[in-house]
C-alpha cells in the first residue's frame, strides 16, 4: 500500500498529479488534443487535469474510468501514474 502524507492536502497532490501527466505525455511526443482523443475525453477535460483543477480555484477530482483511460493511452499503471504518497483522506477517523 502507499504510504500516505500525513494531512495531506488534495489540492497540492492534484497538481503533482497533472505535473506527472504532462512529464509522461511529453515525454512520449504527444500532443494534449491527441491523448484526449484516444482517451475518449475532451482536450479541454485534459487541460484541466494537467492543471490539477475542474475550475478555478477547485482541485481535480477525476473518475476512475478517465484515470484509467489516461493512463493507458501514457502506456502506465495506476499505481505507476499516481504520485507517491499519497495524501491522507482518513478524515482523522480511525
Amino acid at each position: 500500500m502507499a504510504k500516505l502524507i500525513p494531512g495531506g492536502d488534495w489540492n497540492d497532490y492534484a497538481r503533482r498529479l497533472g505535473t506527472e501527466l504532462q512529464r509522461r505525455r511529453i515525454e512520449l511526443g504527444m500532443s494534449q488534443e491527441r491523448l484526449a482523443a484516444a482517451a475518449g475525453i475532451t482536450r479541454y477535460t485534459y487541460q484541466k487535469l494537467e492543471k490539477g483543477e475542474s475550475a478555478p480555484g477547485s482541485p481535480s477530482n477525476p473518475s476512475l474510468r478517465t484515470l484509467m483511460a489516461v493512463a493507458q493511452q501514457l502506456d502506465l499503471t495506476l499505481d505507476e501514474l499516481l504520485p507517491k504518497p499519497w495524501p491522507d483522506l482518513s478524515g482523522g477517523s480511525a
